[in-house]
């Protein structure tokens, strides 16, 4: 249902944009959320956003701020996370899923709503 492309691999300082397509039902009226796995380590929050009813807010995670953007197109039903000035920090697999919203704010919250996971798509940064 999340499915994600756009990853490669690209030098420090490199620019990717991902995309999540979502598949049998309408992104639109819920949040959505990126996360990543670094080799080894366990999935981290990247950033989210709620829905459009709920003003699209977006958060990010302290060491994205500044350099990914993540939007969405609910007519293509489509989620995309821009990144810019890649480090190699930065690598890992990211997913997208659905995620939780906070009321009465209608933040969006780091926390996955369904049980299963896309396969992801893989981001590399190399020197």
């Amino acid at each position: 249902q999340f499915m994600e492309s756009g990853g490669d691999s690209v030098q420090i300082g490199g620019s990717l944009r991902l995309s999540c397509s979502v598949s049998r039902f309408a992104i639109s009226v819920f949040s959505v959320g990126w996360f990543r796995q670094a080799p080894g380590k366990g999935r981290e929050e990247v950033s989210c956003i709620s829905s459009a009813g709920n003003g699209g807010k977006t958060r990010y995670t302290d060491s994205v701020k500044g350099r990914f953007s993540i939007t969405r197109d609910n007519a293509k039903n489509m989620v995309y996370l821009q990144m810019t000035n890649l480090k190699p920090e930065d690598t890992g697999v990211y997913y997208c899923q659905q995620v939780d919203t906070s009321q009465p704010s209608g933040q969006c919250m780091f926390r996955s709503i369904r049980p299963s996971w896309g396969q992801g798509t893989q981001v590399t940064v190399s020197t």
